[in-house]
């Protein structure tokens, strides 16, 4: 734990699974609904921080929520990213991308293409039955294609 760190001390967003190492949690983000983090939680903030192993361990992670997202959803693309300038801790983005989306077909950060209103209904399911998929494909022994 970090003093100052917002995702030490904070979810970072709403939590959907934590284990020991490392935790899911999603974002709140009206333009992109399907926006997910793959959290590590102890403090680190670069890649080669990690072991070979723990470096397994989170990619496998980030490989779940990308294939629920996918079989779940059929978004346009999955967007994956390990930023961290904002907040110096290892975590990675995975958000499902629509060409409807706002941003489309710009990254997230981008400015707007266009407006967006209710989003979130756009999307095949309800995003608290999305939730449970991505949980489902996090437990062990779970492979969603």
């Amino acid at each position: 734990m970090a003093s100052g760190c917002e995702l030490c001390e904070q979810d970072g967003g709403i939590l959907l699974l934590q284990t020991p190492q490392w935790r899911v949690i999603r974002a709140v983000d009206a333009d992109h609904p399907a926006f997910y983090r793959v959290i590590w939680n102890d403090h680190v903030s670069e890649w080669t921080d990690l072991s070979t192993a723990d470096r397994a361990v989170m990619m496998g992670v980030v490989e779940a929520v990308e294939g629920a997202l996918r079989a779940h959803l059929q978004p346009t693309k999955v967007n994956l990213a390990s930023l961290g300038n904002v907040v110096p801790h290892l975590h990675w983005h995975v958000i499902a991308r629509f060409d409807w989306d706002a941003r489309w077909p710009a990254p997230v950060w981008a400015a707007r293409q266009r407006e967006m209103v209710d989003a979130e209904k756009r999307l095949v399911m309800p995003l608290a039955q999305l939730d449970q998929e991505v949980i489902r494909a996090l437990q062990p022994g779970t492979r969603v294609n």
